[in-house]
């Protein structure tokens, strides 16, 4: 649609940024679109103002990859005008054009070579006789109640035939700042990243180059480019015998489900390669790949490669290939994209990102996250991805710590209980305990903590590997949780009754009673589990420092208040411990068993803290103890100010979403004619 704001200066509004720059680049040579309603179109020919008839409009889909448009000239001609891609067009041209398609076709993989997004152009000449009984036609598949879409694409293939090649077009189709630098960052961090286009396979190659996906330094590529089952297999296990050219053994879990059917759900194991080597696979080949077995040869294969560039990709196919490496890895999927072509993918993968460009908010909409740049992908992963990661594992690492420490001391008790159930401590504590005490200094560590600042993070990607092997909370580390709590609990339950066991106050009074001994227990669990969470906490603020240590000031501040006598007095029902925390707490031999047990509880966690590093230590715990001897810290990365070019990553050069064919036509979108312009005004 054009719309003239201003006076003389025509604004294009397209329903995808390519067809804007190629309506523009015809103004520019005298070929202007002016105007249009729902039946005509005015177009201003070198000078010459001349109006079309718009007859109908046969609308793009991701299956068709093309439009058409079919109008009557000023000189009582009905033309039909269609771009689309290459690979369609050249199925629908009349014999007669072989040469020039031929031609035509070098031209556009010079273009593709480039990088730039191609589109071609055909026209044909209708008869009033046929094209009468086609919009009969048409009308009747418009307006079927079953099955209308089929029979709508059946009427247009009766008209989108024998057409005569006009000419090519190509668009750049310029990357976004810092792209390159962004992916490289990702490949240190071990993140494989492929490319699902919808572009020539020239052009894909060429972006793949720009963005440092295949480098010059790679031992080769592998191209599947066969039209059959056979020819792709044979592809697709030579270039395995490339990468890997030992035999696969009979236990080897790819031949074990070539024999029998395996087991669901289930998962190739990783395999190294001998070299870095890169996958280009078009989307007619991976209909076939992506059918029985093949899938299984290729999700191998491609695993082994370095990059993976699938090229001439419906929206279908994109979603099928995350779901593919879904199911048959064990990896975390991030789908990223900008337009609607884009949205089946961003659904399928594990988390889905979208970037708010001139393509629309469709992927914005159907994601779990959106920015504006592909750069930001970086400190989504590697700074607040991975901040989260280890906040969660310390989260339930320290929850499940802690609750152990808290019941197992049950254990414990029910030998001198008679097993009768009694439990250790006050009913109150028992409510409190996870309610209020250890409640807010667990959820600080969980917001704030960070054992790197962003700027380390950016720096050493390598940082990023734990998570990806689930390195921090897995069944082993549950175990360590456990065999820490039961120890805990063994040192809370018997120091304190190895203290009150025969003691007596300097009154001559014993100290060995229920209530005393449920009070040191109770104060010594509250000093452990906090010191525990001080030990997990590596990056301090006042915050942290209020909530870990109020929360154990509170529970002082409670424990007098709800052993209070007054309180007591007046409901001696509900609290029975009248004066017991203000007669034990002024004990020494208390704060003698709670430095004792919290002592003989960090003291293993500090020495595994300690010599973990030194004999079994992590790529990432080798990449924190160099940080931590640079003596001097990176500066934080500078904020350039970015151009604001192309962001398109969409399969060709017009929108990937379902035309507006049927609201252009009706006119319901138009504005009501101004009756002192000599223009239309439109609004979409």
């Amino acid at each position: 649609m054009s719309e003239e704001k201003v006076e003389g200066e025509l604004v294009y509004q397209a329903q995808s940024p390519d067809e804007g720059a190629l309506v523009t680049a015809a103004r520019n040579f005298g070929f202007v679109f002016h105007s249009r309603t729902s039946e005509i179109i005015m177009v201003i020919e070198m000078g010459e103002t001349k109006v079309y008839q718009l007859l109908a409009i046969l609308d793009f889909s991701n299956v068709r990859k093309r439009m058409s448009v079919i109008v009557r000239t000023p000189e009582n001609r009905v033309m039909l005008f269609c771009k689309g891609a290459d690979t369609i067009l050249c199925q629908l041209l009349h014999p007669s054009c072989r040469a020039l398609r031929d031609v035509t076709m070098e031209h556009l993989d010079d273009f593709a070579t480039e990088g730039l997004r191609t589109l071609m152009v055909a026209y044909r000449e209708l008869d009033n006789s046929f094209f009468s009984a086609w919009n009969k036609k048409h009308s009747e598949a418009c307006l079927s109640l079953e099955n209308r879409e089929n029979k709508i694409s059946s009427v247009y293939e009766e008209i989108e035939k024998d057409l005569m090649l006009l000419g090519a077009t190509a668009i750049e189709d310029k990357l976004q700042d810092r792209v390159p630098e962004t992916i490289i960052t990702l490949n240190k961090a071990k993140i494989k990243i492929w490319v699902l286009t919808g572009d020539k396979q020239e052009t894909a190659v060429n972006i793949a180059y720009a963005c440092n996906i295949f480098d010059d330094g790679m031992d080769g590529l592998f191209f599947v480019e066969g039209k059959d089952n056979e020819t792709i297999q044979q592809e697709l296990r030579s270039a395995i015998d490339e990468m890997k050219p030992q035999p696969l053994p009979e236990s080897d879990p790819i031949n074990s489900c070539f024999t029998r059917k395996p087991k669901l759900p289930f998962r190739i194991p990783e395999e190294v390669p001998n070299g870095n080597y890169g996958l280009i696979i078009n989307g007619y080949s991976l209909a076939y790949a992506l059918e029985g077995n093949l899938e299984l040869e290729l999700i191998r294969t491609a695993c082994m490669c370095k990059g993976v560039i699938c090229c001439r990709m419906t929206p279908l196919q994109k979603a099928q290939v995350v779901e593919l490496v879904k199911r048959y890895k064990k990896a975390v999927t991030l789908a990223i994209g900008d337009g609607a072509n884009d949205v089946s993918m961003i659904k399928a993968a594990h988390i889905g990102v979208g970037i708010s460009s001139q393509e629309g908010t469709q992927a914005m909409l159907n994601s779990d996250f959106a920015f504006s740049q592909f750069q930001y992908l970086q400190r989504l992963l590697l700074v607040h991805g991975r901040w989260s990661y280890n906040r969660m594992c310390k989260f339930l690492s320290y929850f499940f710590y802690k609750n152990f420490a808290f019941t197992l001391v049950h254990f414990w008790y029910s030998f001198y209980n008679g097993f009768s159930a009694q439990t250790v401590y006050d009913t109150w504590f028992i409510t409190f305990y996870n309610l209020v005490y250890t409640s807010l200094p667990v959820l600080g560590l969980s917001l704030f903590d960070q054992d790197v600042n962003e700027t380390w993070s950016l720096r050493f990607p390598e940082l990023y590997e734990p998570g990806q092997h689930n390195l921090y909370f897995n069944k082993k580390e549950f175990v360590k949780c456990l065999v820490h709590g039961i120890y805990s609990s063994f040192v809370l339950f018997f120091i304190p009754m190895g203290t009150i066991c025969n003691a007596v106050r300097s009154d001559g009074k014993e100290l060995s009673d229920y209530q005393s001994f449920s009070v040191i227990v109770q104060t010594s669990l509250l000093w452990v589990v906090t010191m525990q969470i001080a030990l997990e906490t590596t990056y301090w603020t006042a915050i942290s420092h209020y909530i870990t240590w109020g929360s154990l000031g509170f529970y002082f501040c409670i424990l007098n208040f709800l052993y209070s006598d007054g309180l007591c007095l007046m409901f001696p029902n509900v609290l029975q411990f009248l004066g017991v925390a203000r007669n034990t707490l002024s004990l020494p031999l208390l704060w003698l068993s709670v430095a004792l047990s919290v002592v003989l509880c960090i003291l293993p966690a500090v020495g595994y803290q300690f010599l973990k590093p030194q004999f079994c230590p992590f790529i990432v715990d080798k990449v924190i103890d160099r940080i931590h001897r640079m003596k001097h810290s990176l500066p934080l990365p500078s904020q350039t100010k970015l151009k604001h070019s192309s962001t398109r990553r969409s399969a060709y050069a017009f929108s990937h979403k379902q035309g507006f064919g049927p609201l252009i036509t009706s006119g319901k979108f138009m504005k009501s004619k101004l009756p002192k312009k000599r223009h239309f005004s439109f609004q979409k």
